[in-house]
Parts: C-alpha cells; structure tokens; sequence
C-alpha cells in the first residue's frame, strides 16, 4: 500500500492578514500593521520579559499599566478572554 502524502497545513489567510494596532495595544506590540499571530506572540514575549503570569494560576495575566489600558482596566484576565480584549483594539 502506497504511503499517503501528509497535506502540509495552510495558515488561514485571515489569522496572516496585517492588522493594524490601536495606540494602547501599539505600546505593547509597536504601532506597524502586523498579522494577529505576530501580535499574540508579541503580547506573551511582554508578559513573560515583565513576569505579568499569576505565580499560582499561569492561566490568569495580571495587567501591568501598558496591558491595564488593552484588557479595559481590568486587573487580570484569563488567557482566553485575553486574546478577546486584545481583538478590540485591532483594526
């Protein structure tokens, strides 16, 4: 039997489009337009540099001033609704 050829996975086009960072969110990401991975990425690179991870809950983000303004003042927030926050301030 023929061994089948794995399908490499194609990023989604829209995850890869440039997005374009509002000022809150540019003081953490820098203010060029870049692709949603890019800006994930770049926001865990700040909370891992600034240790914003809760000691006992690694799930939960605690806000230093930069990220406070991006999670609309919250304290902390969950990875998940992390990345919902951060959506808004995309354009």
């Amino acid at each position: 039997m023929p061994k089948k050829a794995t399908a490499k996975r194609k990023p989604n086009a829209a995850f890869m489009k440039p997005m374009q960072p509002d000022d809150a969110l540019g003081a953490v990401v820098g203010t060029k337009p870049i692709p949603r991975t890019e800006i994930t990425k770049k926001i865990w690179v700040y909370i891992k540099k600034h240790k914003l991870q809760d000691k006992k809950n690694r799930r939960m983000i605690n806000a230093d001033a930069k990220l406070a303004l991006v999670f609309g003042k919250k304290k902390q927030v969950s990875m998940f609704e992390m990345t919902k926050l951060v959506s808004n301030h995309m354009s």
